[in-house]
């Protein structure tokens, strides 16, 4: 999907790869390689409120390694609407019922994803020292190729011990939505986004997850609308916008 539009903005480009070979390895190891693999492998064995509520440590992780990595410190206002959207995604994963998330199971899969946290926000982080003469679409393409080259001896290796076959429907649309939703679209806006206003501010609207996660599902899927959807939804937002108020 990438190609046709990376390839003829790359043309004499090579020069700037090889100089910057360094931090696009590291991109492509930590944000396409590793930290997917590691989400997909531990979603094979937990259940979606587990990877939600995990997932919702992200913005903390991203800003202890802006402060590991640049030395960024949050502010007060930063952590009062981290910890304010966070109440607001508690509210809606318990339904209303906050007692309930004591009865919750860990899984195996909850490692995988928890260790996936720090991996995502030290992409985020290093996102800064990009090559700027690369544009969106061109970084993604570089760091995508890389991630298939590294990813290439753990899938042959796994084709070895477990004969691939061909996907059925549902799975084919899955990798489809995966390859062009989850990867080439979200890692646009990402990047972008994290361009525009920092790590630490772009790692806050992770926490709108569970709020459009929560609007799709009244839409698409006939859950019924509840006032704790309400009350979560608004507390998620005013906790973004609190956190990213003094951000344009």
């Amino acid at each position: 999907m990438l190609a046709p539009f990376a390839l003829p903005a790359l043309r004499g480009k090579w020069p700037l790869l090889r100089r910057h070979a360094g931090i696009l390895l590291l991109l492509s190891f930590t944000g396409v390689a590793l930290f997917q693999s590691l989400v997909y492998l531990g979603l094979r064995s937990t259940e979606a409120i587990n990877a939600v509520l995990l997932n919702s440590s992200l913005p903390l992780f991203i800003l202890l390694c802006s402060w590991v990595i640049e030395r960024e410190r949050a502010s007060p206002r930063q952590i009062a609407g981290m910890l304010i959207s966070l109440c607001g995604i508690l509210v809606i994963l318990s339904r209303g019922d906050l007692g309930a998330l004591g009865q919750l199971e860990l899984h195996a899969g909850d490692g995988w994803i928890l260790l996936a946290m720090p991996v995502w926000g030290i992409y985020s982080v290093l996102l800064k020292r990009r090559p700027a003469e690369l544009g969106g679409v061109e970084l993604l393409f570089v760091i995508s190729v890389a991630g298939v080259l590294l990813l290439a001896p753990v899938v042959a290796l796994q084709a070895a011990r477990t004969p691939m076959h061909w996907p059925g429907e549902a799975a084919a649309l899955g990798v489809l939505y995966m390859g062009v939703a989850a990867s080439v679209l979200a890692f646009i806006c990402w990047n972008r986004g994290v361009a525009v206003v920092g790590a630490n501010v772009a790692g806050f609207t992770i926490h709108l997850l569970p709020a459009f996660g929560t609007v799709l599902a009244i839409l698409f899927l006939g859950e019924r609308f509840a006032g704790f959807h309400a009350a979560g939804i608004v507390t998620i937002v005013a906790g973004v916008l609190l956190a990213t108020s003094s951000h344009r």
